[in-house]
């Protein structure tokens, strides 16, 4: 029997340290190389239903990913355009955007200056000056998001490949992974594989469809209401929900932002906030639960930690691919003795005494019923 050799606490911590910095180092130095590979993976996994599906009704294997690429990278690509396009209507609009914003600011501070007698002295200009500066820093961003720079067109036309060879080899990179593990763990890496492929499937094409329903959801309700450039807001308030918790806030601050330095009453803010929570309502309640089907089973505070980490790595592409990663880092530890801690601190067990439910609180008001008729009982007894 071979002496296992154990290592101090603090020398396995420095070693988990330094792997920590050199990855972060890996992947912020590479980030222009594995950015576009991570989200080619992604896209692989929300196309590989489609390319099954030809693939299924024997068209050969190079042609379903073709017709799967040229299908789903079309939609992909014609709604960049159309928001595209959308904002070059919202730039041409700036100028006019930036006359309406100083007048609406005035007016604000006049009503808070009459209304409530409060002297708003330098905070009016300064305001003022950061709208002006939001709204020409929006221009500038859009040029330089959209502008053909070299890595945005090495994004475009790499992402097809990764896509088609992702897809044709994707038996390969299952046996490659079989061969590196011990035959007697072939049953379990199987497992995880499986797993891992039918969590990242579901959630891709899910969340897909889920933003391209909220995509026509915001617009229509921003129609209604009477918002200004109603469909290019409800497009970027819907898109930003592949990002959970942080794109729903920021995606909505968008128009109620504009609801509130640009139109020229403030029951736009009111049906702004209205619609926020009713879409929000329906998507949490019936349009993920029924579309996407699952739960990625991840504790709210992993996520969040996960997508902040990710968006301080790569942006919001880093926000975008926090949450399948750790989902498969989940099923690691849920499948791998070693890895089991790693498991619990994701997952959502462990707090069921003190989770909040629909049963928990039937129970609390049976029994507060039942202690209320107990006193009234006594109360005519006396």
């Amino acid at each position: 029997m071979k002496n296992e050799i154990k290592f101090p606490l603090i020398v396995q911590m420095t070693f988990i340290l330094f792997f920590l910095l050199l990855s972060y180092y890996m992947l912020t130095e590479f980030k222009n190389y594995l950015a576009p590979l991570t989200l080619g993976v992604l896209f692989a996994y929300l196309l590989f239903p489609l390319a099954n599906f030809f693939e299924s009704h024997r068209i050969p294997r190079i042609l379903s990913n073709i017709l799967s690429i040229i299908i789903g990278l079309s939609v992909i690509y014609g709604i960049s355009f159309f928001i595209y396009k959308q904002f070059g209507v919202f730039l041409e609009d700036v100028p006019m955007l930036k006359e309406r914003a100083s007048s609406n600011i005035r007016t604000i501070f006049k009503s808070i200056e009459v209304f409530f007698g409060i002297e708003t002295g330098e905070i009016k200009p300064k305001v003022n000056q950061f709208v002006q500066d939001m709204l020409n820093t929006s221009g500038q961003d859009y040029k330089s998001t959209f502008g053909a720079t070299f890595h945005t067109l090495f994004t475009i036309f790499i992402m097809p490949v990764y896509i088609f060879f992702l897809l044709f080899y994707r038996d390969k990179f299952k046996e490659v992974i079989l061969m590196l593990v011990p035959s007697n763990r072939h049953a379990v890496a199987d497992r995880i594989i499986n797993d891992i492929n039918q969590l990242t499937v579901r959630y891709m094409t899910g969340i897909f469809i889920v933003v391209s329903i909220l995509v026509v959801l915001n617009s229509l309700g921003f129609l209604i209401i009477g918002l200004d450039h109603a469909i290019l807001l409800g497009s970027i308030a819907a898109v930003l929900n592949f990002i959970p918790y942080y794109g729903t806030i920021i995606g909505y601050a968008f128009p109620l932002l504009f609801s509130v330095f640009i139109m020229d009453s403030p029951v736009y803010v009111v049906l702004v906030l209205v619609q926020f929570v009713v879409v929000q309502f329906t998507e949490n309640n019936i349009l993920t639960p029924n579309i996407v089907g699952f739960q990625v089973n991840i504790n709210p505070f992993m996520i969040i930690l996960a997508i902040t980490l990710g968006g301080f790595v790569w942006g919001l592409t880093g926000m975008f691919i926090a949450v399948p990663f750790v989902a498969a880092l989940r099923v690691l530890g849920d499948n791998i003795d070693e890895l089991a801690p790693l498991g619990y601190l994701l997952g959502k067990g462990g707090t069921e005494e003190h989770s909040v439910n629909v049963a928990r609180y039937a129970r609390f008001f049976k029994l507060s019923e039942i202690r209320a008729r107990k006193t009234l009982r006594r109360m005519r007894k006396k």
